[in-house]
């Protein structure tokens, strides 16, 4: 019988102390071609990527989806929060995901390949659903971002709800949008390297 491993309630994560964000001044926004080959000469040296990926929310029961229109990288000390409305600069991207060099880790990524897919024309290569490492060593399937963070660190991962719901879509993004999708890819990746060895990926 498999051993199940808690997870700490809502409550006792709030008492954690925070974990300690990227701030503006280590995320780069992409949203042109040339920011983004500035951003591939140092994702291409890296074994590993925090991933994540922002959509504008649906409000009505058939609404279907365009996004989606954030995508977001990550490693050890910075992140690129891109943005997807520019043609060459989405070519770009659906590069990147077909690599299958990098490890492309994060949580609840099964909506996030589909609309890559769909908006980029590539199925992404080299990505693992933290979700199922965690199930594979004892803890409940859904364990998420801030479950991870608490489980493997002790510490508070801060989400904005407002953030969350925000219009993905905007031309501009707001520095609390910023700051919330670069940071969802960083904590993917610290909590990739802090599970250690995972055998099977993808």
């Amino acid at each position: 019988m498999k051993h199940t491993h808690l997870v700490p309630d809502k409550a006792a994560i709030e008492l954690m102390p925070p974990f300690e964000r990227l701030m503006l001044d280590r995320i780069v926004v992409v949203s042109t071609a040339a920011q983004a080959d500035q951003a591939w000469a140092t994702l291409s040296q890296a074994p590993v990527w925090g991933f994540d990926t922002e959509s504008k929310p649906t409000f009505f029961k058939d609404q279907v989806s365009d996004g989606p229109h954030v995508l977001q990288l990550a490693t050890g000390d910075r992140a690129w929060v891109i943005q997807l409305h520019d043609p060459e600069c989405r070519a770009r991207v659906a590069r990147w995901m077909a690599e299958p060099h990098a490890v492309k880790a994060g949580f609840g990524l099964g909506d996030d390949r589909k609309r890559i897919l769909q908006k980029l024309g590539v199925e992404p290569q080299g990505v693992l659903d933290l979700n199922h490492v965690f199930h594979q060593r004892g803890y409940r399937k859904d364990m998420g971002v801030k479950g991870a963070v608490a489980v493997l660190f002790g510490q508070r991962f801060a989400k904005s709800k407002k953030a969350a719901t925000s219009n993905w879509a905007l031309p501009r993004l707001s520095e609390s949008q910023v700051v919330y999708a670069a940071n969802d890819a960083y904590a993917a990746w610290h909590v990739y390297q802090a599970l250690g060895p995972i055998s099977s990926a993808f």
